[in-house]
């Protein structure tokens, strides 16, 4: 009877404690050469950080050696998202200034209406023309404002769609995160390194960056051992970087992201889950939709629509047991989830570690297997 009532107030001061949280108790300060510029040479040979939740250790291998912490019939759950090459370089008209836009989602086929961000974006006014390619093979007319850098264009163009897009992504660059082209400049190798090897449903913006630490290698090697592979599709956006401007999170706004998980593999993580197997979530794209898809706790059905969820402690994850995340920045919506999984005091301390053991950060950074 004590040791329940015990329970309860340690419980209760728990949740104290979490109801209270603000964007400011999840400030951290990183060096700025712990960035990665550049992706490990191997796929599966960057830094992998495991974290244990109950007995509160850490330990440091590769992130190959991921196998070892799944078994036959585990699930492993990943993103199947495939990275559009969204960024186009332009100039304005009559001043020639050189424009960067960033192309978020097609609002309109038909008439070739898109919602963008612009830098920069003070010089960009309601009916500037932006021209594309050799020769202004592509012209823009700014419609509108949506946000401080947002804006919705028209492409003025009269072919086919399918002639528009194959333009488009002759003329558009890997969006690489802002942190990484502040450092060097776009190559043709992040054409391929900023994609997972399993990438299928094209439309994400940003690339699901657990994933693309996993190799044709890792992936065999699950096959050997029978471990489930199932796989989902949202569609990541930049609204995963944008700066959280509100202490209180319950605040806070999620940008939408289209997401769609299938029949097949909600029959595999509900059938994991019934007969006591783990489910192994790669990243928080896969986290997120995972959670939006939640019926029942312990439960998922398919998805086919739209989620702007933003988990933040204290939340009950109800479906994954493990999760492999990368290292994210200070206040970030990505480490705020991460928090919510993981405990929020005992990732803090483990991010510390990280930086005393000069782990990677970011989209091409390490990884971390949090148990």
């Amino acid at each position: 009877m004590q040791n329940s009532i015990l329970e309860k107030q340690q419980f209760n001061m728990i949740n104290t404690l979490y109801s209270t949280m603000k964007l400011s108790q999840f400030k951290f300060n990183l060096p700025k050469d712990l960035i990665a510029e550049k992706p490990s040479r191997q796929r599966d040979e960057a830094r992998l950080m495991v974290i244990d939740r109950k007995t509160q250790t850490v330990e440091h291998k590769l992130f190959k050696d991921l196998i070892n912490y799944v078994d036959t019939d585990d699930v492993v759950v990943v993103n199947n998202t495939k990275v559009f090459p969204a960024l186009l370089k332009g100039e304005k008209e009559k001043t020639g200034a050189q424009i960067n836009v960033f192309l978020l989602r097609e609002l309109n086929p038909e008439t070739r209406l898109w919602d963008v961000v612009v830098d920069p974006a003070r010089k960009i006014r309601i009916g500037n023309k932006l021209y594309f390619g050799d020769s202004d093979a592509l012209v823009a007319e700014v419609i509108d404002n949506t946000t401080s850098r947002g804006r919705t264009i028209r492409f003025l163009y009269d072919g086919s769609h399918e002639e528009f897009i194959k333009i488009i992504k002759g003329m558009g660059q890997t969006p690489l995160p802002d942190d990484i082209r502040a450092l060097r400049d776009i190559t043709n190798e992040d054409k391929e390194r900023y994609q997972t090897i399993y990438a299928k449903e094209e439309g994400a913006v940003a690339a699901p960056a657990a994933g693309l630490h996993i190799s044709r290698e890792l992936m065999k090697r699950f096959e050997i051992k029978d471990v489930k592979w199932a796989e989902l599709t949202l569609h990541a956006g930049i609204g995963n970087f944008k700066a959280i401007e509100v202490e209180d999170l319950s605040k806070h706004r999620m940008d939408s992201e289209e997401m769609h998980i299938g029949d097949e593999c909600c029959n595999m993580i509900n059938e994991a889950k019934r007969t006591g197997h783990k489910v192994c979530c790669i990243g928080t794209t896969t986290m997120k939709a995972i959670e939006t898809a939640v019926t029942i706790p312990g439960k998922v059905s398919p998805y086919d629509g739209w989620s702007n969820k933003f988990i933040f402690p204290p939340y009950d994850f109800t479906i994954a047991d493990m999760m492999v995340t990368n290292f994210h920045p200070s206040m970030s919506s990505m480490f705020i989830m991460v928090s919510a999984f993981a405990g929020p005091e005992f990732l803090m301390q483990c991010y510390q570690t990280a930086i005393k053991e000069k782990y990677k950060w970011g989209t091409y950074g390490d990884a971390m297997l949090i148990l």
